[in-house]
């Protein structure tokens, strides 16, 4: 097998930020010894969820096996979602961040399920994953993400599991979605989502909406420039794990730099 340097496009307070939750953690439980520090367990992670690689090639690369790679994942990214805000909390936050526009949305974590898995086809994506909600500020900032539900799940459908129609009247903040939204504003005034028409006055307020809601859409992206998260191999019920994990790893890039 062959060896060679690489790097990753993370800052180094963000690796800080992971091996201080991973120190505490070891010593809360008692952990005595490991094959790696926690900074290097912290690398290894960030390295997992920013390139992709496999746990085999984690572990060629650290010098431990794969099993001990899939153990330093699973146990960090448990950490970093736990502290994933819910859903009230996040929007009291970003009522006393003076935040005055959120825009929800959905996007589908890819899997490698089978054919035969139809929970997990999305008709709408033609291809097999899960369906995460995402909220975020007219910025791009993430919000808040939602746990995983199959990828057949309407963003709509999705957005009332979650409570989030509930919670958006709560918070008072108004709201631009898209048309997979239509419907929601019955039961949060709040949101304000596109015309069906195709007047042109309709067509001209249609053009302004995505206008508004275009910045905030960014969130998706950033939440896909982290590679694991382009096609699951895992478990699909990991994928909102996986999600919020990289989303308080977004958030500590904007608090901290």
């Amino acid at each position: 097998m062959l060896f060679y340097r690489a790097s990753v496009d993370l800052s180094r307070s963000r690796l800080n930020y992971v091996a201080g939750i991973i120190r505490r953690h070891r010593k809360a439980i008692g952990s005595v010894w490991r094959a790696l520090n926690p900074g290097r367990q912290a690398l290894l992670v960030l390295v997992h969820l920013r390139k992709g690689e496999t746990f085999i090639q984690l572990g060629a690369g650290f010098g431990v096996s794969a099993a001990t790679s899939w153990r330093y994942v699973q146990e960090a990214v448990k950490l970093l979602s736990a502290r994933s805000p819910k859903l009230a909390a996040a929007l009291r936050k970003a009522v006393r961040d003076g935040l005055r526009h959120l825009i929800p949305d959905g996007t589908l974590i890819r899997t490698d399920r089978v054919r035969a898995d139809r929970p997990y086809n999305s008709a709408k994506h033609r291809t097999h994953g899960m369906n995460i909600q995402v909220i975020a500020g007219l910025d791009g900032n993430l919000v808040w993400t939602s746990g995983a539900l199959p990828g057949k799940t309407h963003d709509l459908t999705a957005a009332r599991i979650w409570g989030i129609p509930r919670h958006l009247r709560a918070a008072g903040i108004l709201t631009l979605a898209d048309k997979a939204y239509q419907g929601i504003h019955k039961e949060a005034a709040v949101v304000i989502t596109p015309y069906k028409g195709k007047a042109e006055p309709q067509k001209a307020a249609n053009r302004s909406h995505a206008r508004l809601r275009g910045p905030g859409e960014r969130a998706n992206a950033q939440l896909k420039s982290w590679r694991i998260l382009h096609r699951l191999r895992c478990s699909p019920s990991k994928a909102g794990h996986l999600v919020k994990a990289i989303a308080v790893l977004q958030n500590h890039r904007v608090a901290g730099g």
